[in-house]
């Protein structure tokens, strides 16, 4: 399994807590954010990460060097900031395999990837979704499903109940780069969006705990949050 982790956040909304260094370094309890993301995916037979940075990508590639424990590191560096669509095209240049594992650097989802690539391969997907239902929020977009077919996304607003896009993904390389998309372009409004109601984009929900760091309340509750999971 290769993997790309987008790791170009500014943490604008962290300012306060965090100054000049990348997001996902974000310190928690210790060790950065980027850290625990590492050590959860190395749960599971990863061969390959690719880390997608941009905004002081040396404090990065300084702190964690070519490998992390058996799992080599590589990494890409945005000369220019490319949205997220431009980070994940430049990245999957250094991908070998037809189907890679996206996420995000700043958002705590930790779900199976090998059960998001099995539903992946059985739904015979070109770009799948792990997705988290949220009770009474309004800091999020919905995302509007079908079976297992993802139809829309909807704007933020206050929601009882509904599912979230938790920021990790299955693609196809080839039908990624098919897409003939500009250098620069957002992965969730110019492709996804796009893309929704179409038999290639896919959903698949998971009950995992979700963090996005990148919100001071639940940046204040990661070390509680990653605690729990690491004492499994």
């Amino acid at each position: 399994m290769e993997v790309i982790i987008l790791a170009g956040g500014l943490g604008t909304r962290l300012r306060e807590v965090i100054r000049d260094i990348p997001k996902p370094m974000a310190p928690v309890a210790g060790r950065p954010f980027l850290h625990y993301i590492l050590d959860w995916l190395r749960r599971y037979p990863v061969r390959k990460i690719i880390i997608s940075a941009g905004y002081r990508a040396e404090v990065i590639r300084e702190h964690f060097g070519s490998r992390f424990y058996e799992i080599p590191l590589e990494y890409v560096i945005e000369e220019k900031p490319l949205g997220t669509g431009g980070a994940v095209n430049y990245a999957l240049g250094k991908t070998a395999g037809n189907d890679i594992l996206v996420l995000n650097g700043d958002t705590w989802f930790p779900v199976d990837p090998c059960r998001l690539m099995g539903f992946h391969s059985s739904e015979d997907s070109r770009f799948s979704l792990a997705l988290k239902r949220m009770f009474d929020f309004d800091r999020y977009g919905t995302v509007s499903l079908e079976g297992n077919r993802v139809l829309g996304f909807n704007e933020k607003k206050a929601c009882d109940e509904g599912l979230i896009n938790g920021g990790i993904y299955v693609i196809n390389r080839k039908f990624f780069e098919s897409q003939k998309m500009p250098e620069v372009f957002s992965l969730e409004k110019d492709f996804l969006e796009k893309n929704a109601g179409k038999s290639v984009l896919k959903g698949m929900i998971f009950g995992d705990p979700f963090l996005d760091i990148g919100i001071p309340e639940d940046y204040a509750k990661a070390e509680e949050v990653l605690g729990k999971y690491f004492q499994k």
